[in-house]
């Protein structure tokens, strides 16, 4: 993903464009990620229809989104590279191209092969966010450009909250019925783009195409070498692997746990994306003052710790709406974290350092649905009121108590308190 820093070092400075140039880029951000969120509390349900236990539910469900984060990974930097070399638009358009078929693809899926290719599909599609964030970066002036990239922040964060309810609503009529109206949604912005939108990026300001900016290892690699910060970086990688862990597994654990349908699932989704909201965009300033980054992150740490562990012994569904709302601290984690170590660069680095903890979180995608998926299809056989059921967010809990000991280790050696961060 593309943030502020770099996606505005992608072209010189334009003058501000019309409203509905914008207004595109917020759309395309928008749809993209309903329906990502639309099809999470359906599409586990979906493999199971193509699956004859929940073991191999569980396991097909971990590689098909493996790979999905696979293509998101490769083909984000390389999508990045293209628009600079070829402009906004046309990267724009085929990422809701790509999205509308992806979706149909899996809605006529009349087996697991299909929906394999609509994964494909999809990864190579979605990762279409940082080519927004330069599209946002290109119409707005330096004054207005944080203005733009909190819009799109926003759209990010509003499609994820909305999706997964919608969607569970939907599924809740008809599994297939998501895709559906998903698909609809992507070739209607398409159209949008298409006859409305002009690109925002003139041949002047465009790059050549070099085969080093979509190597998308090159972050990783940059980021290991920084010693200084290794602490924060390991704690940073323990958070994103339990955070991507949960999301994988979390519609079919509630499913073998306490037969939850797509309906209730898009509700608890929907309470944990209000929550984020809440704490990201309302509470965080706050927070940061009263408590200090190095404290928060601390705080949110333990509460994250202590929810995962309550979520794996959960015995009742409507315990996990309680823990959600409880949980509210380690929403702050994140921001506080990367808080913290953006101060360890200089201002003309802010962008490099920042995607390269966003490659972090591509690596998660690919590897926790598999660790995942495998641990909670070896336990799906057992009954629903047994403890080991839980196993995977035993996992989390055990990733994150790693964290907060890196991480007091790191603040402790550096002599970092919350008066200081």
């Amino acid at each position: 993903m593309s943030t502020p820093d770099s996606a505005a070092s992608a072209a010189p400075a334009l003058p501000v464009a019309s409203t509905g140039n914008l207004n595109f880029v917020l759309i395309c951000v928008f749809i993209d990620m309903l329906g990502i969120g639309l099809i999470v509390p359906v599409l586990p349900v979906l493999v199971g229809e193509f699956t004859g236990s929940r073991e191999n539910q569980a396991y097909w469900y971990g590689i098909m989104s493996a790979v999905f984060g696979l293509m998101q990974f490769i083909f984000m930097p390389m999508l990045g590279a293209i628009s600079d070399r070829v402009g906004r638009r046309p990267v724009l358009l085929y990422s809701m191209a790509g999205m509308c078929v992806n979706f149909l693809t899996t809605a006529w899926a009349p087996n697991l092969a299909c929906l394999f290719i609509g994964r494909v599909i999809g990864g190579m599609s979605s990762a279409s966010m940082s080519v927004a964030s330069a599209y946002a970066s290109d119409i707005s002036t330096p004054d207005n450009r944080a203005k733009s990239f909190g819009k799109v922040g926003a759209a990010f964060g509003l499609g994820f909250i909305c999706g997964p309810m919608l969607g569970g609503l939907l599924g809740s009529v008809d599994l297939h019925l998501p895709f559906y109206v998903a698909g609809a949604l992507s070739a209607a912005n398409f159209a949008y783009g298409y006859f409305c939108v002009p690109e925002s990026l003139p041949a002047s300001g465009r790059k050549p195409f070099s085969i080093a900016k979509i190597n998308p290892f090159t972050a990783l690699i940059k980021l290991g070498r920084r010693t200084d910060i290794r602490g924060l970086i390991v704690t940073f990688a323990l958070v994103t692997c339990a955070q991507m862990m949960l999301q994988t597994t979390w519609v079919l654990y509630t499913s073998f746990r306490f037969n939850w349908t797509p309906g209730q699932n898009g509700a608890a989704l929907f309470c944990v994306g209000l929550t984020a909201a809440v704490v990201q965009a309302g509470l965080l300033g706050w927070l940061i003052k009263r408590f200090g980054e190095v404290r928060l992150s601390m705080l949110g740490l333990v509460s994250g710790g202590v929810t995962y562990l309550l979520y794996g012994l959960a015995t009742h569904g409507w315990m996990m709406y309680v823990l959600i709302m409880c949980n509210v601290l380690s929403f702050a984690i994140g921001p506080a974290l990367q808080g913290i170590i953006s101060k360890s660069s200089p201002p003309n680095e802010q962008g490099e350092l920042m995607g390269s903890l966003q490659s972090i979180s591509s690596i998660g995608v690919i590897f926790m649905p598999l660790l995942g998926s495998a641990i909670l299809g070896e336990v799906s056989h057992l009954p629903a009121n047994d403890w080991r059921i839980g196993s995977t967010f035993f996992l989390c809990a055990a990733m994150q108590v790693a964290a907060i000991f890196v991480a007091r280790r790191y603040f402790n050696s550096h002599h970092l308190t919350a008066e200081k961060s």
